[in-house]
């Protein structure tokens, strides 16, 4: 098991990036860059041994400085959404920045996948690894308290790419952390992901306003288009005549995973390809995912090898506290205070069916 390190680009304040390399001994490779911790690159076989990348992205930073739509970066202080970009926090408002209109998405204008994070390298008996921290001030981006947030990614011998997320504040803040990899297990840029096989482990979704917002209500998936709960393609329901697909023109929900216990690490999704059979299964600690089908890819963004990424060619599976927490008490809390340290864990492990 190897890591390799090579620059990668330099940032618009003249720094430079770096491009690390995790290899196992089973050929799968895992590549990230820490500018905004990004995976660029996860490949890895299919069921006859052929290796393909499943993760869309560039070739170089430049691009994902110009223009990404988050492929592969970490997000925070709050991934998803936040209503009207303020929120109030021990009787005190605090205003962000509104670049999803009329709300707050993924940190703001510059959110931590945006920024350039100390990277070191990690090497173990059965994994190998990058330790990414990141310091954000008291106030960035509207955020009140500074926050150490420390992302290792691993990856081990079982093909797991394994994350694991740690932060502590000093004063009373909120914080989501989360990774936004969009995945064809395809091969990136090869086709779109209709015909892959997905179960998620949630008898619950979250419905939504016509801004993407939670309405509050925790809504039963049996009888909807939104029951993932046995294997079902993507494509099946994603135009089906119901408000909630309409509003997310297509899938764009927070799913309520089945925890036996809050905090344990458990099965989040499955899916499935057919034609290459290759699988991926999430784990997460987390009590929501995001499960989004690519709605805003529109062809115009060519990714690596210059394949354009159209509608609908990349699932992302976002494990999560649920959006607008901040402003919705009946959800589990996102508040981090002085002396508490926020925990994640979410593992992508990949294999053939």
């Amino acid at each position: 098991m190897t890591i390799t390190k090579t620059a990668f680009g330099q940032t618009p304040d003249g720094q430079t990036a770096d491009l690390y390399t995790l290899t196992n001994g089973n050929g799968m490779k895992v590549q990230i860059t820490n500018y905004g911790g990004i995976i660029t690159s996860i490949v890895v076989p299919d069921k006859n041994g052929k290796f393909e990348d499943v993760a869309l992205g560039y070739d170089n930073l430049a691009d994902y400085i110009k223009n990404s739509p988050y492929f592969g970066a970490l997000i925070g202080r709050y991934g998803n959404r936040i209503a009207g970009g303020k929120f109030t926090l021990d009787g005190k408002e605090y205003k962000l920045f509104i670049n999803n209109d009329p709300n707050s998405l993924h940190g703001g204008k510059k959110g931590f996948d945006k920024v350039l994070w100390k990277a070191e390298p990690v090497e173990g008996a059965d994994v190998v690894g990058l330790k990414l921290t990141y310091l954000s001030k008291d106030m960035e981006e509207g955020y009140p308290g500074n926050l150490n947030a420390t992302v290792w990614y691993f990856l081990t011998r079982d093909n797991e790419l394994q994350i694991k997320y740690e932060a502590t504040t000093d004063k009373p803040t909120v914080v989501n952390l989360t990774n936004h990899s969009y995945f064809n297990l395809a091969g990136a840029g090869n086709g779109d992901v209709l015909d892959h096989v997905m179960m998620l482990n949630a008898d619950r979704f979250l419905p939504v306003d016509k801004t993407l917002i939670p309405t509050g209500e925790l809504r039963p998936v049996k009888g909807t288009p939104f029951d993932f709960t046995t294997p079902t393609p993507i494509g099946k329901n994603i135009k089906a005549d119901d408000e909630q697909v309409k509003f997310g023109n297509g899938w764009d929900h927070a799913w309520v995973l089945n925890k036996p216990k809050a905090g344990e690490l458990t099965l989040a999704a499955r899916v499935v390809e057919p034609t290459s059979g290759r699988m991926l299964e999430m784990y997460t600690t987390e009590p929501a995912v995001q499960f989004y089908s690519g709605n805003f890819l529109d062809g115009t963004t060519v990714g690596k090898g210059g394949k354009p990424y159209k509608f609908r060619y990349a699932f992302c599976l976002e494990a999560e506290h649920y959006p607008d927490s901040p402003n919705q008490p009946k959800f589990p809390s996102t508040v981090l205070r002085p002396g508490e340290t926020y925990r994640q864990t979410t593992v992508y492990k990949f294999s053939t069916k």
